[in-house]
């Protein structure tokens, strides 16, 4: 991938990758931690996730202009990277 000419298959990757790691770090890592006392889960799948997490973010800033996004459109690819469905809502509806 050019880092700096993405287009929107590669955002949509890093979309789902970054939702899925989230879903992982969420549902089985840190249960994993708190319940069973395994903190090594949330170390190698919270970083995975959290480079998959920055990537999203500057992929966004990158294609905003290439898919003509305005600024409220932006802000909700912004705010779905925090929610734990909210980058399979942005392939879905801001991918088409």
């Amino acid at each position: 991938m050019d880092f700096f000419n993405p287009t929107a298959k590669h955002f949509k990757w890093v979309a789902i990758l970054e939702g899925i790691s989230f879903l992982i770090l969420l549902g089985i890592a840190m249960p994993l931690k708190y319940v069973y006392g395994m903190p090594e889960t949330t170390r190698v799948v919270g970083m995975a996730h959290g480079i998959l997490f920055i990537l999203y973010i500057t992929l966004v800033f990158f294609i905003r202009k290439k898919l003509e996004w305005n600024n409220k459109v932006t802000f909700l690819a912004l705010t779905a990277s925090v929610l734990p469905f909210g980058p399979f809502v942005v392939d879905r509806k801001l991918l088409k």
